[in-house]
């Protein structure tokens, strides 16, 4: 007995002594938590060597001012979703790590399979930052029983939006909720031909476009047409949407799982956001960066689970949870089935040819900040635009002295 106990312990010894590679993974996918956990359950089935512990915390700001005060204190996670805007910031302060040489080693039918804008977004200052993951593109939801009830088209131009507001405004519901919100005002000031940063990297606050943009919000505000809300009251704007008191709201094709958790009454729609001559929009998401302090083996780790969140499968699982882009064209025949329920979800993936990256600028992280409050002052508060957008720009030009 002792002999097969000696032997048995020969075998499993190697076993035994191999350590296993943790990998904390902070993201903030709230609505599809149980997802992002269950991708993570399955890689760590699916061999030994790591071990991925995904954690949410809160929404991307929240997310944000956690990661910062992780890395100042020295207690950062090995993996971070970075939102596309607060990327540049981690890459430019030294707490993100070149991946470029663990993706040299890709074979090149895995990285020619990736939308090229997709892909491209992880590279930064010469090196290869982030690890393409979550995209979207902003898209106008609607309430689409409203619209036929009175006759109305989904808009195609910012003229058209405008007058379909007007006339889904009754006593009891307004046209569009209008959110301070940067991204989707970037939608707005590119839709127009505009830009919210210029090539240079430098604030474009008091452009033509991004007047007309913010004349146009208030203007819509004033006329009881649509409710002003500011970033804060975000939940509340999609309880105005889910309860009719909001007809149209603008907001990435992600928040749809969030619309889906409520018993509404009637048809939920997304389309093509409107144009105003050009059918550019801004990309939304994130980027999974690894921090540094990683390991060489928590690197590696992370890459491995980034590949295995890759694989054709666990991205149509991905997808169909959380109705982010497809990252990969291999995985659209496996989506067919899943488009072909509802043709809508193809709205942000129709638009994807003209996406353009939101502005790589580290500071944009601070200045988004401060046209938020812009656009809060002008709908809420009543402030002309030219001057809301005005402090917003000399607050953005004094920190780059």
């Amino acid at each position: 007995m002792t002999k097969w106990l000696l032997v048995l312990c020969c075998f499993f010894a190697p076993a035994f002594g191999q350590t296993t590679t943790e990998i904390e993974f902070w993201h903030s996918m709230g609505s599809t938590e149980e997802t992002v956990t269950a991708l993570a359950e399955g890689f760590n089935r699916s061999q030994t060597a790591y071990r991925v512990v995904p954690r949410y915390v809160g929404s991307y700001q929240e997310a944000n001012n956690r990661v910062l005060a992780a890395i100042s204190g020295g207690s950062q996670p090995v993996l971070f979703q970075a939102e596309i805007s607060f990327f540049p910031r981690l890459v430019e302060e030294a707490a993100a790590i070149d991946l470029s040489t663990q993706m040299a080693e890709l074979p090149q039918e895995f990285i020619d399979d990736f939308y090229p804008g997709l892909w491209a977004y992880g590279e930064l200052a010469g090196g290869r930052y982030g690890l393409p993951w979550n995209s979207s593109t902003p898209v106008l939801f609607y309430n689409a029983t409203a619209l036929r009830q009175r006759g109305a088209e989904v808009p195609t131009t910012w003229a058209e939006f405008e007058e379909v507001a007007e006339r889904l405004t009754t006593r009891q519901t307004q046209g569009y909720i209008a959110v301070a919100d940067s991204w989707t005002f970037e939608m707005m000031v590119l839709t127009r031909g505009g830009s919210i940063v210029t090539a240079e990297g430098r604030p474009n606050f008091t452009s033509p476009e991004a007047l007309e943009a913010l004349s146009m919000m208030q203007r819509m505000v004033r006329s009881g047409h649509a409710i002003p809300r500011n970033l804060a009251q975000a939940t509340f704007a999609q309880l105005d949407f889910v309860r009719t008191k909001g007809m149209m709201v603008f907001a990435s094709i992600a928040n749809w799982p969030d619309a889906k958790r409520f018993a509404v009454a009637f048809d939920i729609a997304a389309a093509p956001v409107p144009t105003g001559g050009s059918p550019t929009v801004p990309l939304g998401g994130a980027q999974l960066v690894v921090l540094r302090g990683a390991s060489e083996a928590q690197q590696r780790g992370a890459v491995a689970f980034w590949r295995y969140l890759m694989e054709p499968e666990h991205l149509q699982t991905w997808i169909e949870a959380s109705f982010y882009i497809p990252l990969r064209r291999s995985v659209l025949p496996l989506l067919e089935a899943w488009y072909a329920e509802d043709p809508h979800r193809r709205a942000a993936l129709s638009q994807l040819e003209h996406a353009v990256p939101r502005p790589r600028v580290a500071a944009y992280a601070t200045w988004q900040r401060y046209l938020e409050e812009a656009i809060e002052r002008a709908i809420k508060g009543g402030v002309a635009p030219s001057e809301a957008l005005a402090e917003a720009q000399r607050r953005a030009v004094v920190g780059l002295r």
